[in-house]
C-alpha cells in the first residue's frame, strides 16, 4: 500500500493520474496546505521540504517502507516499482525521461511563477509579469513544436513525460489565453489525455481532496506569509 499525501495542486495531479495508470494500491492523506498542516511535526517527517506530493510505500526496496518526495522523483519511482509509464528501449526511455525535465525544470516552475504573480502577488510586478508570462509562453511553443512531430512528449509512447506535463498544459486557456488555434497540437494532446479512464479517475479524485482541504481565499493571512515566505517569514 502506498500512503499519498496530497491536495489539489498540479504537481499532486501528476501523482493521481501516475497512481490510476499502474494500478497500484493506495491511500490518500489530504494535507491542508493553505491551513498550514505541512508545517506540522507529523508531516514534516515525511517531507522536511514541508511540500505535497510525498508518497510512503509501505512495501519499497527490501520489502520495507520507503519514502518519496519530489513529483519527478515520485514518478520516476512508480515508473520503475510498476513497470509501466516508461519504454524499456534505452533511448526512447531517456527520450521519456528528458522531456519530463522540461516540465520540472523549465514549465513547473515558469508556470508556477506566472500563476504566482498574476494570482497571488500584490498589485504593481509588472517586470516580473511580463517575465514569467513570456516563458510560459516560450515553453508553449516548445511543447507544441515537439507534439506537431511526436504522438507524445517522450515519442510514440504515453509515458511518464505525459504524465507530469498534463496537469499544467490542461490550464494553458485560463493561465495564458492560449487556444487551439495558438496550440492546435497541445489541444489535442490535452484532449486525448484527459479521455483516458485513469485520468478521468485522477481528476475525480482531485475534486474530492480540494473539498477537504481549505480553498487559498479562506487561508489566513499569516499562513500565506509562510507559504509565500513573504512578510515576517521572509529570509531576503
Amino acid at each position: 500500500m502506498i500512503d499519498f499525501y496530497a491536495m489539489g495542486s498540479p504537481n499532486v495531479v501528476k501523482i493521481y493520474i501516475a497512481l490510476e495508470e499502474t494500478g497500484l494500491a493506495y491511500k490518500v492523506h489530504p494535507v491542508d496546505v493553505f491551513g498550514g498542516e505541512q508545517f506540522k511535526p507529523a508531516f514534516l517527517a515525511v517531507n522536511p521540504a514541508a511540500k505535497v506530493p510525498a508518497i510512503v510505500d509501505s512495501e519499497g526496496p527490501g520489502g520495507r517502507p520507503y519514502t518519496v518526495f519530489e513529483s519527478g522523483a515520485i514518478l520516476l519511482y512508480l515508473a520503475e516499482k510498476s513497470g509501466k509509464l516508461l519504454p524499456s528501449e534505452t533511448a526512447a526511455k531517456f527520450d521519456a525521461i528528458q522531456w519530463m525535465m522540461v516540465q520540472m525544470t523549465a514549465i513547473g516552475p515558469m508556470f508556477g511563477q506566472h500563476v504566482h504573480f498574476m494570482r497571488f502577488a500584490p498589485a504593481g510586478n509588472e517586470y516580473a509579469k511580463s517575465r514569467y508570462r513570456t516563458q510560459a509562453r516560450t515553453l508553449c511553443e516548445l511543447l507544441e513544436a515537439r507534439l506537431a512531430k511526436a504522438a507524445y512528449l517522450g515519442g510514440a509512447e504515453y509515458s511518464v513525460a505525459d504524465v507530469a506535463t498534463f496537469p499544467w498544459a490542461r490550464n494553458i486557456g485560463a493561465l495564458l489565453g492560449g487556444t487551439a488555434a495558438d496550440y492546435p497540437h497541445i489541444f489535442a494532446w490535452v484532449e486525448k489525455i484527459a479521455q483516458r479512464p485513469a485520468v478521468v479517475r485522477a481528476l475525480a479524485a482531485i475534486d474530492d481532496v480540494r473539498a477537504k482541504t481549505t480553498a487559498f481565499d479562506k487561508a489566513a493571512p499569516e499562513t500565506l506569509d509562510r507559504v509565500f515566505g513573504r512578510g515576517r517569514h521572509a529570509k531576503a
